[in-house]
């Protein structure tokens, strides 16, 4: 990695008390070597000097000289290694940046009019275009074009409130408006909220991802804008328990036409969820008497609803849903009130009158005994 470098005045003096110059970079990031040269009778010619060094270094690892922010961007989306969708998604966010740098040089930009720009954007991507385009200076900086990110530094970019959630109260209106779409989706959405994965995911499961045996689904793909998504490796794929309203989910699905997909369209491909929405979803809610209206994710919040409520981790939570920790505490921590009722009974348990002395976990303290007396020869110490 190459940095930019830096001029600058040396305290000592030529023989004739005349200024000298210097400059210094760094072979890599904060904390590699530093190279310092001096004795030049001007700026200009220490910067040149810089110029020139810079530029060797730049040849020898193959980095281009200087890049515009769009130059970056292309050079960075097209070794970017993620599916055609998330590019084309990243491409979006960072033509709000490219739209105003987009001519100007990396090393130029500062914090200060990257902060400015920010302030600028819609609410509704401006955590996300920021994101992005610190994804991409971040790149910069690891490719030795520039010393600091300045979309990250100086640069406060809080997450968008998370909004308010309304997962479904109970399996009883689940049911009511299972009825209300027909039986050729309502068990489709009760499958969903039994396991609580994404639309993508189950309408992309395929007959084979179940395993009754097992009592798991192996969530291996999912289907976006019209195209499948695989996981880069096998760790990204997960299984996810099926409790037995999942199972009475599965048997009510009628015959699929011979399709493969668990829950088929009605030609027997892929649903398309952006038609089922607005005819089927909606008007069903309707019927049904939901109030307010859930969106199709909800189903999602309500099975990690039900599972914190069952008392359930949010660790093991995290994994059942394909989703982090901080994304689960996030989204999900706030709906946790019967857990922590769960928890409060398991402690008053723990501590009742008559209860055995029993965890499952010893986590007693233990005073430390004297460096070389055991309890056995203490008497003859």
């Amino acid at each position: 990695m190459v940095q930019q470098g830096q001029t600058f005045d040396l305290t000592r003096r030529g023989p004739g008390g005349e200024r000298l110059w210097a400059y210094r970079f760094r072979t890599g990031g904060r904390g590699s070597k530093r190279v310092q040269r001096g004795g030049f009778t001007s700026e200009q010619d220490a910067r040149e000097a810089l110029e020139r060094e810079l530029e060797r270094l730049r040849r020898e690892r193959r980095i281009a000289r200087r890049l515009t922010l769009a130059e970056l961007v292309e050079t960075y989306l097209a070794q970017h290694d993620v599916q055609p969708v998330t590019v084309e998604k990243l491409r979006y966010l960072l033509s709000k940046a490219t739209a105003v740098f987009g001519d100007r040089k990396i090393g130029e930009l500062t914090s200060q009019e990257i902060a400015a720009w920010r302030m600028n954007l819609s609410p509704g991507y401006r955590f996300e275009a920021t994101q992005a385009l610190r994804q991409v200076l971040h790149r910069a900086v690891a490719w030795g074009m520039i010393d600091v990110n300045p979309a990250k530094v100086g640069v406060d970019n809080p997450a968008r409130r998370r909004k308010e959630q309304h997962p479904f109260e109970s399996w009883a209106e689940l049911e009511t408006l299972a009825a209300a779409i027909g039986p050729r989706y309502g068990p489709m959405i009760l499958f969903a909220a039994a396991t609580g994965l994404r639309p993508a995911e189950w309408i992309a499961l395929e007959k084979r991802d179940i395993d009754r045996t097992e009592r798991v689904v192996y969530v291996r793909r999912s289907f976006t804008r019209g195209e499948l998504k695989f996981p880069k490796t096998e760790a990204s794929m997960r299984a996810v328990p099926l409790q037995a309203r999942a199972f009475d989910a599965l048997d009510r699905i009628q015959n699929g036409n011979g399709s493969p997909l668990v829950f088929p369209g009605e030609r027997g491909g892929h649903l398309d969820i952006h038609h089922f929405r607005p005819f089927q979803w909606r008007p069903a809610q309707n019927a049904a008497g939901i109030d307010p209206l859930r969106r199709v994710y909800d189903l999602r919040h309500t099975f990690a609803t039900f599972a914190l409520r069952a008392g359930i981790s949010t660790f093991e939570l995290s994994r059942y849903m394909g989703a982090s920790l901080t994304m689960i505490d996030r989204h999900y921590g706030h709906l946790a009130r019967d857990g922590r009722e769960h928890a409060i009974k398991l402690l008053d348990a723990l501590n009742a009158p008559g209860s055995g002395r029993w965890t499952l976990v010893d986590a007693r303290w233990t005073p430390k005994q004297p460096a070389g007396v055991s309890r056995e020869n203490k008497s003859d110490a």
